[in-house]
C-alpha cells in the first residue's frame, strides 16, 4: 500500500489512538494504521482520512465508536489451542496445582483478556471439562473481554469455520462441536455457558472491579495484546493484571511479546516448554507496598505469612486509640487500596480497633478481601456491618457481588432488592439486578425496568460524575455499558 498521509499526523494520531485506546504503532507499522484509518474513515462515512482524523480528535470518542474503531484497528488472529506449550503447562501442571489447592473452596477464575473471537477462552473451558472429573461442583468463572464489538458478537455465538480449527487435535471438533452448515461448527453448548464475554478496554476500564468481574483472578491470559501497546499503556495494564490476580497467580502471554513491561509485578517461570509469569507478592504497585503505616495497635501489624485475614470477632483489641491515629489508619488503608495491595490495606485496617474502625473501614476491610478472592472473610465483615446498621446500602451491594462470585444468584439478586428498598436511587444496584434479571428466566419484564430506572437516574448526571458503591465507574462510562447490554445478547 503507498503512503498518503504524512509521518507526523500518523505519529499525532498514533499518540491519540494509544491515549483513548491503549493501542501503539510502532513506525514500521505505520502502513497498517494507515490502511485501518482508512477503512475507518469510509465506515464513519467520511471522504477523506486527514478529515476523518481531525473529526476523531475534536471531542472524546464514546464507547460504541470506539467499539467501530478498533474493529479496523485490530487483528483478531487466533485458533482453538494455540501455542500447545502454553496448554501443556496449564494442563499438566497449573491447573492441577490449582485444584488441589481449591480442593475445598471449589473456585477457580480465569479471564481471558483481548479474546478476540472466543478461541482461547472455548480452549480453558474444554480443557478444564476434560481435567475435573466433577466439574459442576466447582464454582469455575471464565471471563473473555475484548475492545472489538464484532469480534466479540462472533465469540458469543460460538460458530467457527475451518480455519479456527488449524493445529488443533481431530477429536475437538468431534466432542465438543456440531455441523452448523456452511462448512461451520457450533460449539456445545455446556462448553458456551462456561464463559462470559463483555467489553473491556485494557487502557481505560477499571480493574480489578466486583462489577465486572475481573477481581480474585487465578489466571490471567493476555497472549499477542500486550505487543500492541506504548510502554506506558503496557506497564499500566500489567500492574492492573497485578492488583487483579490473587497471590502467586499466574499471567500468560505470547513469546513474542514485549516481556519488559511485567518486570517487578511478576516473575518468570518455566514450565515444560513454555515460560509463564507468576505474581510476586506485594508487587502489584511499588509505591503502595512499601508505603509505611504510621500507627499499628501495641503487638504491631500482623505479618504477611501469617495466614488468613481475622475475623470481626478477633480484630485486633485493645484501649480506645487517639483519633488522629484512626483517621491516619484509614487514610493509608484508602491509599493502599487506591494503588491495589489489599493485602497491605487489609493489615492497616486491621489494626484500627474494631470500635473505632466504623462502617467504612470495615466495607474496606470487606472490599481488600473480596479483591483477593478471600470470599468467605469479606462475607463476614459485610455482615458485621449490617449487624451494627441495617440500612448500610453499601453492605447489601457488595455483599450481593460477593454471592454473586459464589454462583449463589437469587441470594444476590435478594441483596441487590435489599440495598434498592434503602434506596431506591442506587444505579448501579438498579443496573446489577437488571443483569441478573435479563440473564434468568422469565425476568426480561423486571430487567427492563431497572435498566429504564437506571438511565432515568443517569441523566442527571455529568459524565465525570463517580457513583456510589461502583469501584469508580464514572456516570457516562455507565451510560455506554448499559447502552451496549441493551442491544446485545444477554451474556454479553
Amino acid at each position: 500500500m503507498d503512503r498518503k498521509l504524512p509521518d507526523w499526523l500518523l505519529a499525532d494520531l498514533n499518540g491519540y489512538i494509544s491515549s483513548c485506546m491503549g493501542l501503539y504503532f510502532t513506525e514500521s507499522r505505520f502502513a497498517d494504521l494507515e490502511r485501518g484509518i482508512a477503512l475507518a474513515a469510509k465506515d464513519f462515512g467520511f471522504g477523506s482520512e486527514e478529515d476523518f482524523i481531525r473529526w476523531l480528535k475534536s471531542s472524546p470518542l464514546k464507547k460504541e465508536q470506539i467499539e467501530r474503531l478498533a474493529a479496523h484497528l485490530t487483528v483478531g488472529e487466533t485458533y482453538f489451542f494455540r501455542d500447545p506449550a502454553s496448554f501443556e503447562a496449564l494442563e499438566h501442571s497449573v491447573l492441577p496445582e490449582l485444584l488441589r489447592s481449591r480442593h475445598e473452596l471449589k473456585r477457580i477464575r480465569i479471564w481471558s483478556a483481548g479474546c478476540s473471537t472466543g478461541e482461547e477462552a472455548y480452549s480453558i473451558a474444554i480443557l478444564l471439562t476434560r481435567i475435573v472429573p466433577d466439574i459442576r461442583s466447582w464454582n469455575i468463572s471464565i471471563l473473555a473481554t475484548d475492545i472489538n464489538a464484532a469480534s466479540l458478537k462472533k465469540a458469543s455465538e460460538g460458530v467457527y469455520k475451518q480455519w479456527s480449527f488449524r493445529n488443533s487435535p481431530e477429536w475437538l471438533k468431534m466432542k465438543y462441536f456440531t455441523p452448523a452448515g456452511g462448512g461451520s461448527f457450533r460449539i456445545d453448548p455446556e462448553i458456551r455457558k462456561m464463559v462470559s464475554f463483555g467489553y473491556l478496554n485494557l487502557a481505560e476500564d477499571i480493574y480489578p472491579s466486583l462489577l465486572n468481574g475481573t477481581n480474585g483472578v487465578d489466571i490471567i491470559l493476555c497472549r499477542n495484546v500486550l505487543m500492541y501497546l506504548s510502554d506506558a499503556v503496557a506497564g499500566s495494564v500489567v500492574r492492573g493484571f497485578g492488583r487483579s490476580l490473587v497471590d502467586d497467580g499466574w499471567l500468560l502471554i505470547s513469546p513474542a511479546e514485549a516481556v519488559r513491561a511485567v518486570s517487578g509485578v511478576f516473575a518468570p517461570v518455566s514450565v515444560g516448554e513454555a515460560v509463564l509469569y507468576r505474581k510476586e507478592t506485594g508487587a502489584p504497585d511499588t509505591p503502595a507496598a512499601s508505603m509505611p503505616i504510621p500507627y499499628a495497635c501495641e503487638e504491631g501489624l500482623p505479618e504477611k505469612e501469617a495466614g488468613p485475614l481475622l475475623a470481626p470477632e478477633e480484630a485486633c483489641e485493645g484501649p480506645s486509640q487517639e483519633p488522629r491515629a484512626v483517621q491516619d489508619l484509614l487514610e493509608a488503608a484508602r491509599v493502599l487500596y487506591g494503588h491495589g495491595n489489599y493485602l497491605e490495606a487489609a493489615r492497616a485496617l486491621e489494626a484500627i480497633d474494631e470500635d473505632d474502625r466504623g462502617e467504612e473501614g470495615a466495607l474496606l476491610l470487606a472490599r481488600s478481601c473480596a479483591n483477593m478472592g478471600r470470599l468467605e472473610e469479606a462475607s463476614r465483615w459485610c455482615e458485621s456491618v449490617k449487624a451494627e446498621n441495617a440500612l448500610n446500602k453499601g453492605a447489601y451491594m457488595l455483599l450481593a457481588m460477593i454471592r454473586l462470585e459464589q454462583a449463589r444468584v437469587e441470594e444476590a439478586m435478594e441483596n441487590l432488592r435489599k440495598a434498592l428498598y434503602i434506596d431506591q436511587d442506587f444505579v448501579i444496584a438498579h443496573f446489577m439486578l437488571g443483569k441478573l434479571l435479563r440473564e434468568a428466566d422469565g425476568g426480561h419484564e423486571q430487567a427492563m425496568r431497572h435498566f429504564d430506572a437506571a438511565l432515568r437516574l443517569l441523566e442527571s448526571e455529568k459524565d465525570d460524575a463517580m457513583l456510589p458503591e461502583s469501584d469508580g465507574v464514572m456516570a457516562g462510562r455507565l451510560r455506554e455499558i448499559l447502552a451496549s447490554t441493551l442491544k446485545t445478547p444477554a451474556d454479553y
